[in-house]
């Protein structure tokens, strides 16, 4: 009898290890047991996915940690499709990168509750009521604002040289769409710069595509054809820089360097790196512990970085004037959108309705100033900055 139960005992525990192994593979992660799948827009060839893949890289590696890669998936259907795919290759954490893969990754995340879905530039896993559904950006605004302070120190020295006047500083912004994370860029980088070169304007420019190598070229020459010193841009491609190296006009890129391509315009570039992030969202997992239902990277962990200044190109001084300017930001003595830096129709803003717990209409809902200065990033990760400053003209704004 003792030896029909142990038999019958055995048979039991086999069953249930093979139920949880499947359970494995269905995305229910053991403690310390990850499998990480990454969705990516776009290939290599793109600016933005690439600094995505390269954060992905370093971080697994660093955790020891699989990963899987699909790329390029578009904003549809196609990307709910892959990360099923990668959930059936026993990935216990999915990872996309575009904002319109919001939707079906939070589709996903209903029919797969045991598998953390995390998303970069999203806004709606703080209002969704999922415990598997995670957005993440970081305070880029604050980046951009730095590389805006080298690019109005380049137009002081470029002023200073007798090249054009004080009043003729205008710098050009090539923006993928009209969307607040694109207008909270243009405007701090606008903003840094006009911290030292108060006279500077600026024009933006929409291609109407995050990448889109031709549109971003033309954008670029638009500006330049109208008069801008210097460009910079949010989008994805080497269009806007290489536009700038043909016509010797200075240039501060996004997400990595271009100095390769670029050496006798580049001047700095800023992007997130997503490395910490991502080797947060392993480490938790491993753990058992919860992801942030919204997580916010900053200078202090490391997630809002500059490249090395060309300082063959940069204006002299630059390298100590960021080292200074990145203190003020760390200890909070500087805020990218103090709102005595700018105005709105000729005044002062002292209270302003964001749009932070988005709905269909893109009602505002918090209000986001206090303090003196303009909260980006605080109340929600992704931007919510969507004012239309003075100084800033929008050339195109169908997009």
């Amino acid at each position: 009898m003792k030896k029909l139960l142990a038999v019958v005992l055995s048979l039991v525990l086999a069953l249930s290890a093979l139920t949880v192994a499947g359970c494995n593979q269905a995305g229910t992660a053991d403690k310390g047991k990850v499998k990480v799948g990454f969705i990516y827009l776009h290939d290599e060839n793109s600016t933005y996915d690439k600094n995505f893949m390269n954060g992905a890289k370093a971080a697994c590696e660093a955790q020891g940690v699989e990963y899987i890669q699909k790329y390029p998936i578009p904003e549809g259907a196609e990307c709910k499709e892959a990360a099923i795919d990668l959930i059936d290759s026993g990935c216990t954490i999915i990872f996309a990168d575009s904002f319109g893969h919001e939707d079906f990754l939070l589709e996903a995340a209903k029919e797969y509750p045991n598998v953390q879905f995390c998303h970069a530039t999203g806004t709606q896993a703080h209002t969704a009521g999922l415990k598997n559904l995670h957005n993440a950006f970081a305070a880029i605004y604050e980046g951009r604002y730095m590389a805006g302070v080298a690019a109005g120190m380049k137009l002081n020295e470029m002023i200073e040289a007798g090249k054009f006047t004080a009043d003729e500083a205008k710098m050009g912004y090539v923006g993928a769409f009209t969307y607040a994370e694109v207008i909270s860029g243009y405007t701090s980088f606008y903003l840094g710069a006009k911290s030292v070169c108060p006279s500077v304007t600026m024009e933006v420019q929409f291609p109407g595509s995050w990448y889109d190598e031709a549109k971003e070229k033309e954008a670029a020459q638009t500006l330049l054809a109208n008069g801008c010193k210097l460009i910079s841009q949010h989008a994805d491609s080497m269009g806007a820089p290489t536009a700038c190296e043909t016509a010797g006009v200075p240039n501060v890129s996004y997400n990595g360097s271009t100095l390769a391509a670029c050496p006798k315009t580049f001047i700095v570039s800023s992007r997130i790196d997503w490395q910490p992030y991502m080797e947060y969202m392993i480490k938790q997992v491993k753990e058992g512990k919860a992801i942030d239902t919204d997580w916010t990277g900053t200078l202090a962990t490391g997630s809002v970085v500059l490249t090395d200044v060309n300082t063959a190109v940069a204006a002299a001084g630059t390298v100590e004037k960021l080292a200074e300017i990145k203190a003020q930001l760390q200890a909070g003595t500087l805020h990218v959108f103090d709102t005595s830096t700018f105005t709105k129709d000729g005044a002062n803003l002292t209270s302003y309705m964001a749009d932070v717990d988005t709905d269909t209409n893109y009602t505002p809902d918090t209000e986001a100033i206090k303090d003196g200065y303009f909260h980006e990033s605080e109340y929600r990760s992704a931007p919510y900055f969507d004012i239309q400053i003075d100084g800033i003209t929008l050339l195109n704004a169908e997009y």
